[in-house]
């Protein structure tokens, strides 16, 4: 999620024609650890009358389960589009697996996060926001997640036992986490059960949830369980950065809504049915999921067809608005073209369905992923060759196996869903749409998604590491440039060291290690280093755990003649040497580290003698020191210079200092010029129609 500010700099590309654009989750866990994967969870028969997790497998193409099922939710909701309010009850069935006994539980409570004095505001008028100002604060904008009742089967009525807590900043006024102690700890291995009622209460779309006018996205709705982390329970309040962490398991979900409502939801649809009050109730299962999200409204138009994968057919549903139904094609090409992909070069897609919405225009609510379930983002214009909604598509996509299978703690390595999914980005949308080309080529104007990825972290490129909890960043701005653009660009980088295949085989290996799993960011980060063969701890230290920069430049090129001090010859005998093409040159090229990122590079070298002839030559330097000079005696001058000359190096800063030619190429500006005659003239055609 968290792309809206592509949007913003799609736009500014698509007016300039020319200019290339930019700017676009109680308790602390124990020390990382490798995280074994998952054992599968036991297909046995439970016994009758005995709690247990269902071992189903009706919403993925799997025989046998194929997580370890820590929890399942079964809901009864009700939805009152008038109050935008959900009434509900929640039976939740968790499994103790921790091999400790446990005396109390966490609960995340997620739409308490829209409250004026709640951490999630605070910090987004510190930080910035991604999509709300909050300039001012009105009613639309409070939500709220109300638990009326907490029962623990066995133990009794246990709300008096409830206690806010604020984990991470001390807020006594934020409501996201509520602590439920429990009078009798839970053993080993045993199962407990929860009975929750509660109510939640939308506020106008932000943070991809709530509604807009009879639209609404129900996202991160119903009391959660934390997760048990490495010796400790995980259950952070919900920042302005923050996404998301929560246990696999099952999840069985009635949605009561008015009837005139089309709805979507994760996991398969099992049934449905009227009621005598003009409502009608809609039953969702999914199985190995971590979470469930819905939507309605009365004006979707609905496209579906099958997409048949490794493992099985998938029903693909989309959504759309009606404005948008013209680009139902585009939203259904670019989902199967991922698919492809991603089935190809990563894994398997076992889940029974994709949804894809079309939210609300002017919504908070597009750019979203959930389990099964992605939100897009467009727009009535969407010209051919602008590619925003294949972007938000495939990247919502993305996260189906870097947020949804391979279950990280995005609350403390957001970069390890958001980041190795923008990485991912780059590589399909390259892959399908052209490496200059994936986000805009219209009319000779063209983009490429590496570059925006590169120049989002190139703004921010100094203020924090990427292995950062995602609530201590400096800003949002930060936020999204390191946690996005720094780490596809990192990884794009390390393609240069390790090369392309080896890395495509390390993406596969952790994909398919981790999948049903939460690994650690030393999980993801030691895969490569077997894969390759090769210790990467130089590059991790400074560009994963550091804030190093790179910016290396070309600092001088000269050539001067080795006898520069003989005394001139006249204009007869010069021409006589010119042609014998005796002058020999001393030519110096120095290079310079400017900043603190220290990495081996390459520098092209181009000569040309006084017939025309070129000569290239490629010179390697460690970096170590600030700066080196490499020295030449030819009968050629040199020409040009240029570091990187492969352009495998994605996380330098500034590009513009890497090259230095002697002589400027005109040629470009030819380009420029035209460009801007036409929109100068097309500006003057349409004031004198105007005027007229």
């Amino acid at each position: 999620m968290q792309i809206r500010w592509k949007v913003v700099a799609l736009i500014a590309v698509s007016a300039l024609g020319l200019a290339a654009f930019m700017n676009r989750k109680t308790a602390t866990a124990a020390a990382p650890q490798a995280t074994a994967p998952a054992k599968v969870a036991s297909a046995t028969t439970p016994v009758r009358g005995a709690i247990s997790i269902p071992d189903t497998t009706l919403a993925i193409n799997s025989p046998t389960p194929m997580s370890q099922r820590v929890v399942h939710y079964e809901i009864e909701a009700k939805y009152d589009a008038a109050k935008h309010t959900v009434d509900a009850t929640e039976l939740l069935t968790y499994h103790n697996l921790t091999g400790q006994a446990l005396d109390h539980f966490p609960f995340h409570l997620y739409q308490n996060a829209f409250q004026p004095k709640a951490t999630f505001v605070r910090d987004s008028k510190l930080m910035g926001s991604r999509d709300t100002a909050y300039e001012k604060w009105e009613d639309k904008d409070n939500g709220s997640e109300d638990i009326k009742s907490i029962e623990v089967v066995g133990q009794g009525d246990l709300t008096s036992q409830l206690q806010y807590v604020a984990p991470d900043d001390g807020n006594k006024d934020d409501k996201t986490v509520a602590d439920l102690h429990v009078g009798k700890p839970i053993a080993p291995g045993a199962y407990v059960q929860f009975k929750i009622a509660f109510q939640t209460k939308f506020p106008e779309t932000q943070a991809r949830s709530g509604w807009k006018r009879d639209f609404v996205l129900g996202g991160q709705w119903f009391p959660k369980v934390g997760v048990w982390w490495h010796g400790a329970w995980n259950c952070h309040q919900y920042h302005n950065t923050t996404e998301f962490f929560a246990d696999f398991g099952v999840y069985d979900v009635k949605l009561t809504v008015p009837q005139y409502e089309v709805v979507g939801a994760s996991g398969i649809q099992v049934d449905e049915k009227s009621n005598p009050d003009n409502t009608k109730t809609v039953t969702y299962h999914g199985d190995d999921i971590h979470d469930f999200a819905w939507t309605a409204s009365p004006r979707y138009k609905v496209r579906e067809s099958v997409y048949q994968s490794q493992m099985g057919p998938i029903k693909l549903r989309f959504l759309m608005q009606p404005a948008h139904w013209s680009q139902a094609e585009r939203h259904e090409k670019i989902t199967r073209e991922t698919l492809d992909h991603f089935e190809k070069w990563y894994g398997p897609y076992p889940y029974k369905t994709l949804t894809v919405v079309d939210p609300e225009p002017d919504s908070a609510a597009g750019g979203m992923e959930y389990p099964t379930f992605i939100t897009g983002d467009s727009s009535w214009f969407m010209p051919d060759g602008l590619y925003l909604p294949e972007l938000v598509v495939e990247h919502e996509f993305g996260h189906q196996y870097w947020y949804g299978m391979v279950a990280t703690n995005e609350f403390e390595d957001a970069w390890m869903d958001e980041g190795i999914n923008s990485y991912t980005e780059v590589k399909v949308l390259d892959s399908i749409l052209g490496k200059n080309t994936s986000i805009m080529n219209i009319g000779g104007a063209t983009t490429g998604e590496r570059e925006l990825q590169r120049l989002g972290y190139a703004g921010v490129a100094d203020r924090d590491p990427i292995a950062q909890k995602a609530y201590d960043y400096y800003s949002s701005n930060s936020y999204g440039g390191i946690t996005y653009g720094k780490t596809a660009s990192v990884l794009l980088t390390l393609e240069g060291i390790i090369g392309e295949d080896t890395m495509a085989k390390a993406m596969r290996t952790y994909f398919m290690k981790y999948r049903f799993t939460h690994p650690t960011k030393e999980d993801f980060l030691k895969t490569i280093e077997e894969v390759s063969g090769k210790d990467l701890r130089w590059y991790f230290n400074q560009a994963v755990y550091g804030s190093q920069v790179m910016d290396y430049e070309v600092l001088n090129v000269n050539s001067f003649p080795v006898n520069w001090y003989e005394e001139k010859k006249d204009k007869k005998d010069a021409k006589k040497d010119k042609d014998k093409d005796d002058t020999v040159y001393q030519s110096y090229v120095s290079l310079h580290r400017k900043d603190d990122f220290v990495m081996p590079v390459e520098v092209e070298i181009v000569f040309r003698d006084s017939k025309n002839n070129v000569e290239k030559i490629r010179e390697h330097w460690d970096g170590q020191s600030r700066w080196t000079r490499f020295s030449y005696q030819k009968k050629a001058k040199v020409v040009s210079a240029e570091l990187d000359p492969d352009h495998t190096v994605q996380i330098d800063r500034n590009d513009f200092n890497n090259s230095f030619v002697v002589e400027a190429n005109p040629k470009p500006t030819y380009k420029l010029s035209t460009y801007w005659l036409f929109v100068t003239q097309w500006v003057s055609q349409a004031l004198a129609w105007w005027a007229v």
